[in-house]
């Protein structure tokens, strides 16, 4: 075992191999990234100098997503491909509003996991389960998400800058529908997702950066995305840039920057 290996507890981390989750932790100003991550992280600044706002906007959007989920009077929250914590985290902001508020975290990365393990070890109402989010039954079936979850209540379920690593072929709008089918009315399914539709050049050059990464991205245009959305009522504005979901005026952007390249959308079971 490596040293990066015994400081997280897991023995199948790939220092070599770059991750999205934890080049995700370095443009947000985390410790949990590796060299290989930081190299390939550059070069999508590099072809996309406005990454590092991107991010932040899309964290930004999470947040006023939850703000408003808790306002709704949910306390059940499902956070599918969690990533590794940092500022903000799901937890931080409804538990600061609803401090009985319970959260599920899920990912399948070994850093994410491990780290997200260390840092709910004290708080009775959060857990972390490793799993892939692409098999809604182990998810769904995880005694640590029924430790948290009661699917007979509404629950938020959160795939925030997820489904985008998910190919065509992996259907993720029938991933994303197999959790909105599980959920009672009243419940709410929140998503961010990444689009070229603005800036086509610049997108693709950073698909062929992340196409060297552990999971390539596939973006999406404004009518396929929305697609995954079906059956689901969407809350104002809908499905829009991650800056206009409900904007608080945080200082996410450059004031240059018009558009973050995430379409973002808050939606709910009726």
């Amino acid at each position: 075992m490596t040293q990066e290996q015994d400081r997280y507890g897991v023995d199948d981390i790939d220092l070599e191999q770059p991750n999205p989750a934890r080049m995700y932790d370095y443009y947000l100003g985390g410790a949990h990234n590796f060299q290989a991550d930081r190299t390939l992280a550059e070069q999508a600044i590099q072809v996309m100098p406005w990454m590092r706002e991107a991010v932040r906007a899309n964290r930004a959007f999470l947040a006023r997503a939850v703000r408003f989920c808790v306002s709704q009077g949910i306390r059940q929250f499902l956070d599918l491909g969690s990533g590794i914590p940092t500022v903000g985290n799901v937890h931080e902001v409804a538990q600061g509003l609803a401090p009985e508020s319970r959260i599920a975290y899920v990912d399948i990365e070994p850093v994410a996991y491990a780290h997200s393990k260390h840092l709910l070890r004290d708080n009775p109402n959060a857990t972390v389960t490793r799993a892939d989010l692409t098999v809604p039954q182990d998810v769904l079936t995880a005694p640590a998400v029924l430790e948290m979850i009661d699917f007979s209540q509404p629950v938020a379920v959160l795939a925030v800058a997820v489904l985008h690593f998910l190919p065509d072929e992996r259907h993720p709008e029938r991933v994303l529908g197999a959790y909105r089918d599980v959920v009672v009315p009243g419940s709410y399914v929140v998503m961010s997702h990444v689009t070229s539709d603005h800036n086509p050049e610049q997108a693709a050059g950073a698909l062929a950066v992340y196409k060297r990464s552990a999971n390539p991205v596939h973006t999406r245009s404004h009518a396929e995305i929305s697609a995954m959305l079906d059956g689901l009522e969407l809350i104002p504005p809908g499905l829009v840039d991650a800056t206009q979901w409900h904007h608080d005026h945080t200082p996410e952007l450059t004031e240059k920057t018009e558009h973050v390249g995430f379409y973002a959308a808050v939606a709910r079971r009726d």
